[in-house]
């Protein structure tokens, strides 16, 4: 697909029915026989485009496959997509844009891949990642923060997540502390930033993001540590995963413009507001032996979870496994 065919596909996502072909010759500074030859193009892709005289054309369905051409149009924001690198095989998203990073990759490299070979998640595990279905991506940021600050990403990341599902289905997502965004209880996305750092600074954060778009049952690996799900098995709907992956970075891009101006604060306001432990009790279990319980009080500014417990101390906790009793 070549630029002017993601344009027209943004022009049909961000339209009302039906687009004329003179507005989109105008918009694409091209003939109307040209808009013609693009049009055909995008059927031939997969995309089912109707055209009916005087009225102009009106997008009915797409492939599902990851476009860059059409996610590129679609970016509005400042930092976020500068640079987009997509891969149809990879071993992972993460260490691409690492490398990317080390080479000197520009804050805002977005790294996508249609299938991971070695998708990872948190402490090592398995992020089952086959290919036509879901959304693995990968950014590089620079911020001018602490190290121990880094870990704030995370939270940010976490909520442009939960805005693009809510902006994308009918479904309302959890977040549940640190880094998995559940519905109904099952976890449909995953987060995972590494960093690279020197005492007095960071060099490079790489957010690392896997949401479960069209996943059917069967595709969900069997021995999975908690249960799974997708947008598709929750809402009954296929979602687009190009238009997904446009939401999502614009809402990423904005985030983090208010994170550079503002601080924390304001995320992790958000953040707390979609925990689903908020107001409830929880457990919390390190390396499968050691429990703490009490009453979830939200996070710090190092995003450490805070627990209440029952002599009423405040106790901070920077990993684990959290469970609501």
């Amino acid at each position: 697909m070549n630029q002017k065919a993601g344009t027209i596909l943004r022009l049909f996502r961000t339209g009302d029915g039906f687009i004329s072909g003179e507005h989109l010759s105008r918009e694409l500074g091209v003939s109307r026989t040209a808009v013609w030859k693009h049009i055909s193009a995008l059927r031939k892709d997969g995309f089912r485009i109707e055209a009916v005289p005087s009225r102009g054309y009106r997008l009915l369905s797409s492939p599902g496959n990851i476009e860059p051409h059409e996610i590129a149009a679609g970016l509005v924001g400042s930092r976020i997509g500068n640079r987009l690198e997509f891969n149809k095989v990879t071993v992972s998203t993460n260490a691409d844009a690492f490398h990317l990073a080390e080479e000197g990759a520009a804050e805002g490299t977005v790294v996508l891949a249609d299938s991971q070979s070695g998708g990872k998640g948190r402490r090592g595990r398995i992020w089952a990642s086959p290919a036509g279905v879901n959304l693995y991506c990968s950014v590089v940021l620079r911020p001018a923060i602490m190290p121990h600050e880094a870990p704030q990403l995370t939270f940010l990341s976490a909520v442009a997540v939960a805005r693009a599902i809510e902006h994308t289905t009918k479904l309302t997502p959890e977040i549940k502390w640190p880094n998995d965004l559940l519905i109904a209880g099952k976890k449909v996305a995953g987060l995972l930033n590494e960093m690279s750092a020197e005492t007095d600074g960071i060099n490079f954060v790489v957010l690392g993001i896997g949401v479960n778009l069209n996943m059917t049952a069967r595709q969900f690996p069997p021995d999975l540590r908690q249960p799974a799900t997708s947008l598709l098995i929750e809402s009954g709907a296929q979602v687009d995963r190009s238009h997904f992956a446009v939401i999502m970075l614009n809402e990423l891009d904005r985030l983090y413009s208010d994170f550079l101006r503002h601080g924390f604060a304001p995320v992790r306001e958000e953040w707390q507001q979609r925990c689903n432990a908020r107001g409830r009790r929880i457990l919390v279990t390190d390396s499968g032996t050691e429990c703490t319980g009490g009453m979830f009080a939200g996070i710090d500014s190092d995003g450490a979870l805070l627990l209440q417990t029952d002599d009423g101390q405040l106790q901070r906790i920077t990993c684990g496994d959290v469970r609501i009793l």
